[in-house]
């Protein structure tokens, strides 16, 4: 149920005073582990004017991550890199599309998803509410840290132009993509986030009674006791405390109808963000595609494509 004005809600999400520092510990932890990478050539999914790979890399506390990485055959130059994160519930896609419109493209599945499930499945649902009343070990540290090393992956490429990497990703994708955007600031170059998921978590809780944010709702009825635990845990992982620090072109959207993520927390994030060159887009009449079934997938690719410069390949367009 959302506000009469959903932009003049206020979050309720307060910075911890040593957010800072945990999250510079937590990636100097995970920094330390080797990155590992692998590439095994897929030739079934493969296709004349693109390669498909099955990707792995070490992530934080040695966790074993996998994903897909397409490109176009024999590049002749260096190539523009996007990484495409995942939504919450649904599994990594192959990035071909990406690939076709002349883009290394890596499609991250953190710790739990498909491939990267051996160490840590929390299940959907239950991956918001693992270990919520311990923020040291909450399950989106680990999570979060496996969408970094992605974009570390990608980077890594002797193919990739590492001055040409974008992110991109709705709902959860959308979350992780402000995550990566505000912890790799002088590397992102562009960014689209979509209807962006895990901003202002305790306020989405109450704003909605959609899954994934009842989850929360749900723990909490059965642990009342644990609500001031599980609210500090979620300061530490609120996206909202994260994007003072993107300093790269970014573009958000939003559905005013979506009762996944509340309209109000998406404008709170938006009004956040540090970057100076930033824009929102209100889709009036939708929901949780945020505009995706009206027009605003060839908004995302034109605004990726003029940042990141990629030359489509096999008569894509």
């Amino acid at each position: 149920m959302t506000l009469a004005d959903p932009k003049t809600f206020v979050s309720s999400a307060v910075k911890p005073a040593d957010f800072d520092s945990f999250w510079s510990e937590t990636l100097a932890a995970t920094e330390s582990v080797p990155l590992n990478p692998s590439l095994k050539l897929d030739e079934m999914r493969s296709t004349p004017d693109i390669e498909v790979f099955e990707a792995t890399y070490d992530s934080y506390q040695g966790v074993r991550i996998a994903g897909w990485y397409a490109r176009p055959r024999a590049p002749k130059e260096r190539l523009p890199g996007l990484v495409f994160v995942p939504g919450y519930v649904s599994e990594p896609k192959l990035p071909n599309d990406l690939a076709l419109r002349g883009y290394a493209a890596f499609s991250a599945a953190p710790r739990g998803k498909l491939r990267s499930n051996s160490v840590f499945n929390p299940g959907y649902p239950g991956l918001l509410t693992h270990n919520i009343n311990d923020f040291e070990n909450y399950g989106y540290r680990g999570f979060y840290m496996d969408a970094v090393r992605a974009f570390d992956f990608l980077a890594s490429l002797d193919e990739v132009d590492e001055s040409r990497i974008g992110v991109q990703g709705g709902s959860q994708g959308g979350a992780l993509t402000l995550l990566l955007a505000s912890l790799r600031p002088n590397m992102v170059k562009a960014a689209s986030a979509g209807a962006p998921y895990l901003c202002s978590m305790m306020d989405s809780a109450s704003l909605t009674r959609s899954y994934p944010y009842e989850e929360i709702n749900d723990y909490l009825r059965l642990h009342p006791d644990d609500e001031p635990a599980a609210r500090k845990t979620l300061d530490y992982y609120d996206i909202h405390n994260f994007v003072d620090r993107i300093t790269c072109p970014i573009i958000v959207n939003i559905g005013l109808r979506d009762d996944v993520c509340p309209p109000e927390t998406g404008y709170a994030v938006f009004s956040n963000i540090g970057s100076q060159d930033k824009r929102l887009y209100e889709y009036e009449n939708c929901g949780h595609d945020s505009g995706a079934g009206v027009g605003h997938t060839a908004i995302l690719n034109q605004f990726m494509d003029s940042h990141l410069k990629p030359s489509a390949v096999g008569g894509a367009q």
